[in-house]
């Protein structure tokens, strides 16, 4: 067998079998070097999804005439000299190959001015030329990079390609996504000559929303968390939306790392993770993310395409994501009638005494006090006793003081034994009652187990594990780890372990296979978060035992109890299997039912 030195235009289709998938795939590198010039506008124009035409403007630095040729060659780049800018990548593009492998299977045309030239100079390629031939043209500074005839060259690839409308729904949510990572770019996108997209620069927080708005729908805007956390210097920003504005499908998860949009699973695992006690089964949470790190922190050559990254402390960034996350969600609370948060404290409030003359004079109205069986027993006495509130009465009409209002106002009535009815400064709410106390009932649970050390039970007969050698030296290494778990685990020789003794709460679970996954996890990822699956499970069902149960009755004093609890609780929003707790109408939404004012 022979060996053979491939042609350099062969070398150039190889390479490109990597670099340009579909139409896409060349859009994203070409805005990508955009990007890198310092563009602050980009024009793209598309004919036939990208087949056959692929043309993209930019208002950057320009190329020197000199460099022209060399912009076309591999492994050219104007990004990195050295292993140490390798190491801490700035630019979006580092390699120095988009340009040649896109002339190898294309009809590329270079067209640049320096803000030092007098004039653009123009270089054409497709691929096999050797030496080339630059001209002078006319074109304002930046450069466009015209691309024809994609696979004109390579037939078997140009089978592959979909249909126009779908390659350019690729080019098109592409655009999209980088828009979002660029605030400070205006974008535009044509197809076949029609305007798609335009979009101007964003330089303040309103026209960063418009944006995203506009890519998202407005809803997103209305339904999100602004985030903004740093600590252990990273940084994340961004807009991510709340438990109950979910979708079906992950596809509307954008997440942004020194700009660069990326898919990550470590990212994916720790966004999943901050929104399991509020997302509802089977729902995907929406949002657009900005990580800020040290570039010499993170490798973005992991990747032909530059999709994915490799975090130097993984462990890290996963921690501080599901921190950020965690905490932004925790502390969304009903807002107070001047748009704040709640405060974590207790607050005087108490109906008035006329109004609440009227509600006990109301055939729904009981003094039956409300009995929990559940290890956090809901205290209505203590609870009612301390919401104090000094009615202003005019004209022998109660009115309330907006400074004491209560952001989730005051129970006017128990709808069908399930729902409660409350009247707010700005409207009106429904909580499904029993929703809400299983959150706030969980709350206090999970608060009491962490603040506390894990009780564990010893087994009255010990249960022997079977395991592989590996497996048994992990277990006598990582020893505190199951001993912070609740498990005393002891080894009795080369292949069994002895399982005495296991956590409390999980003393009727299967804990052999339990032991088994923690080992699997400890080897694969150095932690396991089985454990606190399985307790935040069994918490659950605790919490949602001993709710208030659907058609029990409820008195207004414990209505209001509850609604002063949801008012200082975390997550309150939704119920621990994501289901949501309350709803709002205002006095706007209220008008247009009936048609008020028109």
């Amino acid at each position: 067998m022979r060996i053979y030195s491939l042609a350099p235009q062969l070398i150039n289709q190889i390479a490109a079998g990597e670099v340009v998938e579909r139409p896409a795939s060349i859009v994203k590198e070409l805005v990508e070097n955009c990007f890198d010039a310092g563009a602050i506008q980009i024009t793209i124009d598309i004919e036939q999804g990208g087949a056959r035409l692929i043309k993209i403007y930019d208002n950057g630095c320009g190329i020197e005439q000199a460099d022209l040729t060399l912009a076309l060659s591999r492994y050219a780049t104007s990004k990195i000299s050295s292993l140490d800018d390798l190491e801490q990548v700035k630019s979006m593009g580092f390699r120095g190959e988009a340009l040649s492998s896109i002339s190898s299977v294309a009809k590329l045309s270079l067209t640049s001015k320096t803000t030092k030239s007098d004039y653009a100079w123009c270089i054409s390629t497709d691929g096999a030329e050797a030496v080339f031939d630059i001209q002078p043209a006319a074109h304002p500074q930046g450069t466009t990079v015209k691309v024809e005839d994609l696979f004109y060259n390579t037939p078997a690839r140009r089978k592959f390609l979909k249909t126009e409308k779908t390659e350019f729904s690729h080019i098109e949510n592409l655009i999209k996504k980088m828009a979002l990572s660029r605030f400070d770019i205006g974008f535009k996108l044509t197809h076949n000559q029609r305007e798609i997209i335009n979009l101007k620069i964003a330089d303040t927080e309103l026209l960063q929303q418009q944006r995203i708005a506009s890519i998202f729908r407005a809803e997103f805007i209305k339904n999100s968390l602004k985030i903004d956390f740093i600590a252990s210097g990273l940084q994340l920003t961004g807009w991510v939306g709340l438990p109950t504005f979910s979708r079906s499908q992950p596809d509307r998860q954008y997440f942004y790392v020194n700009q660069r949009l990326i898919k990550d699973r470590l990212i994916s695992h720790a966004v999943k993770k901050a929104y399991q006690d509020v997302m509802f089964h089977g729902r995907h949470p929406v949002f657009v993310l900005y990580l800020s790190l040290d570039p010499a922190l993170v490798d973005v050559n992991a990747h032909p395409a530059k999709l994915e990254v490799r975090f130097r402390e993984g462990r890290l960034v996963h921690d501080f994501l599901f921190r950020a996350l965690h905490r932004s969600i925790a502390e969304q609370r009903p807002s107070s009638p001047e748009g704040g948060g709640i405060e974590s404290q207790a607050v005087d409030y108490d109906i008035p005494a006329p109004i609440k003359q009227q509600l006990v004079s109301s055939p729904s109205f009981q003094y039956a006090s409300l009995t929990v069986q559940s290890a956090v027993p809901f205290n209505i006495a203590e609870k009612t006793q301390n919401y104090v509130i000094q009615p202003q009465i005019e004209d022998n009409e109660v009115t309330l003081s907006a400074d004491n209002f209560p952001p989730l106002g005051y129970a006017m009535a128990h709808l069908h034994s399930i729902y409660i009815l409350s009247e707010t400064q700005k409207g009106m709410i429904l909580v499904d009652a029993h929703a809400a106390h299983e959150r706030i009932t969980y709350e206090r649970l999970k608060k009491q187990y962490h603040q506390e050390a894990i009780a564990n039970q010893p087994l009255l007969l010990p249960v022997r594990i079977s395991v592989t050698s590996n497996e048994a030296d992990l277990a006598e290494q990582q020893q505190a780890i199951f001993n912070a778990l609740g498990f005393e685990i002891n080894r009795i020789d080369l292949q069994t372990l002895l399982l005495r003794s296991v956590p409390l709460l999980l003393a009727k679970a299967d804990n052999e296979t339990l032991v088994r996954d923690v080992l699997a996890d400890i080897t694969a990822q150095g932690s396991s978060e089985r454990i606190e699956e399985r307790t935040n499970e069994m918490l659950a069902t605790m919490a949602c035992h001993g709710s208030v149960r659907a058609k029990r009755r409820l008195t207004i004093e414990e209505m209001n109890a509850l609604l002063r609890e949801m008012e200082q609780t975390e997550r309150i929003g939704q119920c621990n299997h994501g289901r949501p707790t309350w709803i709002n109408l205002t006095h706007a939404e209220l008008d247009q039912f009936f048609l008020r004012g028109q």
